[in-house]
């Protein structure tokens, strides 16, 4: 799942920037970061002549035959033992470097993926991987297949249209736009897929002004289960494309292509990071709350509580804007903060040195995550009071609304539009104390639903989440259920939270 999960600070991400100074898939399962190659140009994906879909009675069993599978392969198909295979099972949340996929194959065109749908369907769990993001894990499925598209990354940007590979990672995308003087609303961690990103939703810190990344979304092009190859957009398909835009990864096939509306780069955005006293973050949220929704959408902001005794806060953000005008703005936040900010940090940057502002490591990294989402202003005092003696758990607060909220709840699968903020629960984990931190994970978020935070965000995916299908998707959960049995009939995409299960 996804995820726009890194952003805040230069050279740390919105996660580390909350922490020290604030989810994914292809048409699968994603969204955290390695160093990657630029984007490579690739084979035609041209759609592939469509077939019927194959009744029950007919779907394979037994083990797929790998060698035929490979000998089809543009790309590569490594299995356990061989040389590769190691490094290559790998996602980004080392907690799952011991699942062992059956196979990894890559996927260097779209027939590569039609070949491996047809070759698994039915024999063993399918799972699409762009950057590897999936908080829980999926695009590492013990015993499944694993469809690696990062070698479809192609990004094509041509007037107000962009047209990106499914394997593209976020630096790459932004740096293709930026030279186009172009714009879209993405997350920040560099290596995040803008597969799973998209499919989530896709926060990040210009939703405020332009929206969600599947906002901008104008079509895409599916490998469904049966191996067709089919475009949705608003005048095809149009179920599946209302899914693909929040209805998460891996529950409708595997997404190979994306065409965005963009919009024209802004000249310049003013990037802030206010530290305020130790001790002070309940007032300091409380005030937030109410300044954030006030804020114009050109403002973005986000908060974090990071755990420990005393609680630290921090709040930092983006805008639309010159200094002059976020100075002021800022000003009607620390005026009613209850403490003043012992530091203050404001830089006017361009598009892509912003977007590089934000950027997180593209270190793999191994810790729990889960999510909740603020629709009116919480208690503050028990929010904060989560976060107490949590030495290492962060609490980040990223402000929601503006254009976010201007399309209706059932507009398309992202159920959130009414929400003020999103919350990520993030603490950092090894194998040894995975346990004891999902417990402390689990007390968070039930302690954050107590101070009136509730529902989550798919992109920072929680198996342990409670009620976690109304969680994501609330009341659209119904027709993301019938879209995915349209689609998948025999459940071939299955995996632990698909709206099927």
């Amino acid at each position: 799942m996804d995820s726009e999960h890194d952003q805040g600070r230069p050279g740390v991400g919105r996660r580390a920037f909350l922490r020290i100074a604030g989810v994914s898939a292809a048409g699968a399962v994603a969204a955290a970061c390695g160093p990657e190659k630029p984007a490579a140009p690739v084979a035609s994906t041209a759609p592939a002549p469509a077939t019927s879909t194959p009744p029950a009675s007919r779907l394979p069993t037994g083990p797929p035959n790998w060698d035929d599978l490979r000998s089809q392969l543009t790309g590569s198909l490594l299995r356990p033992g061989t040389d590769g295979y190691d490094t290559a099972k790998h996602g980004f949340n080392q907690l799952f470097d011991g699942n062992n996929p059956v196979a990894v194959a890559t996927a260097a065109t779209v027939q590569d993926v039609q070949a491996c749908v047809k070759a698994a369907a039915g024999r063993v769990t399918i799972a699409a991987r762009s950057g590897g993001h999936s908080y829980a894990g999926y695009s590492v499925p013990q015993g499944g297949l694993v469809v690696d598209v990062a070698a479809l990354n192609k990004i094509d940007v041509q007037g107000g249209k962009a047209v990106i590979g499914a394997g593209a990672k976020l630096k790459d995308v932004y740096a293709a736009l930026a030279r186009a003087g172009r714009a879209l609303p993405a997350g920040s961690c560099p290596t995040v897929g803008i597969a799973g990103l998209t499919l989530g939703g896709g926060i990040g810190v210009l939703a405020r002004k332009y929206g969600l990344t599947c906002d901008h979304l104008s079509s895409a092009q599916v490998v469904v289960a049966d191996g067709r190859t089919v475009t949705a957009s608003a005048g095809s398909e149009p179920d599946l494309f209302w899914a693909l835009r929040g209805g998460g990864g891996g529950n409708f096939g595997i997404v190979t292509e994306f065409t965005f509306d963009t919009d024209p780069a802004p000249p310049q955005l003013t990037v802030f990071s206010l530290h305020f006293p130790a001790g002070s973050g309940a007032d300091v949220l409380a005030a937030w709350q109410q300044w954030v929704a006030a804020m114009p959408p050109e403002l973005w902001s986000n908060l974090v509580l990071s755990g420990g005794s005393p609680v630290q806060c921090r709040v930092g953000g983006c805008y639309v804007g010159d200094t002059a005008g976020l100075n002021t703005l800022l000003n009607n936040l620390t005026t009613n903060a209850g403490a003043r900010p012992t530091q203050r940090v404001v830089r006017t940057l361009d598009y892509l040195g912003a977007m590089k502002y934000f950027e997180g490591s593209s270190n793999r990294q191994s810790f729990v995550a889960s999510s909740r989402m603020i629709t009116a202003p919480v208690d503050a005092a028990k929010f904060a009071a989560v976060a107490e003696g949590r030495a290492g758990t962060d609490l980040l607060v990223d402000g929601l609304g503006g254009a976010v909220a201007g399309p209706a709840k059932d507009a398309t699968a992202f159920w959130h539009r009414d929400a003020l903020a999103s919350v990520q629960v993030y603490a950092p984990a090894t194998a040894k104390t995975r346990a004891k931190v999902t417990q402390s994970v689990g007390e968070v978020v039930a302690g954050l639903a107590a101070a009136g935070a509730g529902g989550g965000y798919v992109n920072y995916i929680d198996p342990a989440l409670p009620d976690w299908k109304t969680a994501y998707y609330g009341d659209n959960a119904k027709r993301l259920q019938d879209v995915a049995k349209k689609y998948d009939p025999l459940n071939v995409f299955r995996f632990g939270q698909g709206v099927v299960s």
